[in-house]
């Protein structure tokens, strides 16, 4: 049976940007109702307006197969809207493509294949666009964003969807904003931002690697783009759980330690070496150095070396201090699961794959859920199922790293949620932790911490 709607402010004065702004965006914190308010404007534009025909929602996978259905089955007011999926095979697409619908939901994966049908059949179908979660086309460079804005231009009302517009800073705006208004107000090309906004930052010779913003640069693009974007924090619309945040240290031994720092240093050496530094070299240190601070790192042909087990030990003591509650830890490296799985078989932990693991641990029958944070993203509400978290082991995805707290942190949740990040002292674990807290994740901060430390550990030696 649908639930009647009754919306809050917030959620009023969110439906009526979309209804007076053809093109906006909607930057709003997760809780504060994003969809419901979207499909609340739709039904009014399509039902009562008579302004739009025909709206396309671009999604991540599962919000698009999952949250949006969920939503208008949900609610009263926007149960009459008519929904078609677009996943699947080829010839499913194509039949979901052709059915009689209001609404019509697809991946992002999928979008290059719906546009490029359209342009075979020279007729583009849809009045209006919602792309959620639209960081996923911060990449002005992708594939997908060159199709999409292609269409967003001639498409009469836009919306953007996201609660992390900019998760690795501002350069990440440009393409968002481009698919409001082809370039107005940030500039018509992404070489037009930069020098408007940025200073080159390292560079060797011609080639520059990376762009600093201007003194006062975050404030004029804030100012800019303010017609057109919206901006809620939920902390200052609805009553949010408390949260407590822990770190579990661990020390790793004198000899482990040596090791560690051995490699740390062998490998940064290694990085400042190179006359070009590539984002794939910064990847493989980070990686490196966190998979020895979480017990093993991978090895010749892939082949997983052990280095210790202080963490599974630590998660263990968490276990048992915690008394059979249920408690949801993220891991990042594979290596990570194998051992997790291994360590505590028999608990019956599950990996969170399926909606039927989602029912089991709403339903409370799962007292160790192990989850990759790539695959706890959007749209996912995992509060009534427990409230604590285990960071086995950190990820530098600032975007990632929210997201996965928020399947349990957020509106709905009657316990105080409790996030513990296990880190291994004197590691690397130490300065992503402090990265993620301040919300600053630029990697070559990182890097710069780790020179810091080495040369802290020179000193002392």
């Amino acid at each position: 049976m649908a639930i009647k709607f009754k919306a809050h402010p917030y959620q009023i004065y969110a439906i009526n940007q979309i209804l007076d702004k053809p093109k906006c965006a909607l930057i709003l914190d997760m809780g504060l109702g994003k969809t419901i308010s979207t499909l609340s404007a739709i039904n009014e534009l399509m039902y009562n307006r008579f302004d739009i025909t025909r709206v396309l929602v671009i999604a991540p996978l599962r919000v698009a197969e999952t949250t949006w259905p969920e939503e208008i089955s949900k609610w009263d007011s926007v149960k009459n809207l008519k929904y078609s999926i677009i996943l699947g095979t080829a010839a499913e697409r194509e039949r979901a493509l052709k059915a009689d619908a209001d609404i019509y939901l697809i991946n992002r994966e999928n979008t290059m294949w719906l546009i490029q049908k359209c342009i075979e059949a020279k007729k583009w179908p849809f009045d209006m666009l919602v792309i959620d979660e639209s960081s996923s086309f911060k990449n002005h460079q992708s594939k997908r964003f060159k199709a999409l804005r292609k269409v967003a231009a001639i498409t009469k009302r836009v919306v953007l969807l996201t609660g992390t517009p900019s998760p690795n800073g501002l350069m990440d705006l440009w393409s968002q904003f481009y698919l409001l208004d082809q370039g107005q107000r940030l500039g018509r090309t992404i070489t037009e931002y930069r020098n408007t906004f940025f200073n080159p930052g390292r560079r060797n010779q011609q080639v520059i690697f990376d762009y600093k913003p201007k003194p006062g640069a975050e404030e004029e693009i804030y100012r800019r783009i303010s017609d057109i974007a919206t901006s809620m924090k939920a902390k200052d619309y609805i009553q949010m759980p408390d949260r407590i945040d822990n770190s579990i240290k661990v020390k790793l031994p004198k000899a482990i330690q040596k090791q560690y720092d051995e490699l740390e240093r062998d490998l940064v050496l290694e990085l400042e070496s190179e006359e070009v530094v590539t984002a794939g070299s910064k990847a493989a240190v980070r990686n490196k150095l966190l998979q020895f601070a979480n017990g093993a790192v991978y090895g010749e042909d892939n082949k997983v070396v052990h280095i210790h087990d202080l963490k599974l030990d630590a998660l263990e003591e968490i276990i048992e201090v915690s008394q059979g509650q249920s408690i949801m830890v993220f891991y990042w490296f594979k290596h990570d699961l194998s051992r997790l799985l291994d360590r505590f078989a028999k608990l019956h932990p599950v990996v969170y794959e399926t909606t039927e693991d989602k029912r089991r641990w709403d339903a409370g029958e799962i007292q160790l859920l192990f989850a990759h944070p790539a695959s706890m993203g959007h749209g996912l509400n995992l509060q009534d199922g427990g409230n604590i978290i285990v960071w086995f082991g950190l990820t530098w995805n600032l975007e990632l790293y929210l997201q996965a707290i928020a399947r349990l942190y957020r509106q709905g949740q009657k316990k105080t949620v409790i996030v513990n990040h296990i880190i291994a002292e004197g590691t690397v674990d130490e300065d992503v932790l402090r990265s993620l807290e301040a919300k600053d994740v630029d990697e070559d901060k990182l890097i710069e911490s780790i020179k810091a430390r080495i040369k802290a550990n020179a000193r002392k030696n």
